[in-house]
């Protein structure tokens, strides 16, 4: 699927040195990018929607004694 972005110039200018010294494409780089870095990035963003649902009251919390308790896990 094509998609187009617009980086910052000094951006730019970092990714077009790193494809020009290793003889790979800026496409390259740009998906190896994306694949290694969308994970931390869903972590954060979504971690963050769970953190607004909990302190509006939406979400429920639990705490280790409640989860052990429910569990039969007592020590």
């Amino acid at each position: 699927m094509p998609t187009s972005i617009r980086l910052e110039d000094t951006i730019e200018k970092r990714l077009d040195n790193l494809a020009r010294e290793t003889g790979r494409t800026k496409a390259y780089y740009l998906r190896e990018l994306i694949a290694r870095g969308l994970d931390d990035v869903e972590d954060y963003y979504l971690a963050e929607q769970v953190v607004e649902r909990v302190e509006s009251g939406q979400e429920k919390t639990y705490s280790l004694d409640d989860v052990e308790n429910s569990l039969d896990l007592d020590s």
